[in-house]
């Protein structure tokens, strides 16, 4: 993901095609040691092809996805009371932190 994020910066920044030199001048700006293997593997695969069509086509395919809010057909009663359930074991847990943390003499926003 770090690769192809300095690919990316390398192109809003007007290089069109980055090299492998360029990437790993983005990444060591940041201290990151580049994977010389990442690097070429992924200008292999994004040369010759315009990265602003490659942006649009993967967005077409992310908003065909399902996005959460909507339990499943089969089980979706099911996997709502599950979560409704564990919802008050979660309540008590922080309750305790709570408690733990008057006991010592201080809270969190004194």
């Amino acid at each position: 993901m770090k690769h192809l994020a300095a690919y990316l910066l390398a192109t809003l920044g007007g290089n069109e095609s980055p090299s492998a030199a360029d990437i790993k001048k983005i990444l060591s700006a940041v201290g990151i040691e580049a994977e010389e293997e990442r690097i070429s593997k992924l200008i292999a695969e994004l040369n010759g092809k315009d990265i602003n069509e490659l942006i649009a086509e993967g967005s077409k395919k992310l908003s065909s996805l399902p996005a959460g809010g909507a339990a499943p057909a089969a089980g979706g009663a099911a996997a709502a009371g599950g979560a409704a359930a564990e919802a008050p074991k979660e309540e008590k847990k922080e309750e305790a932190k709570e408690e733990s943390d008057d006991e010592m003499g201080f809270g969190l926003f004194d």
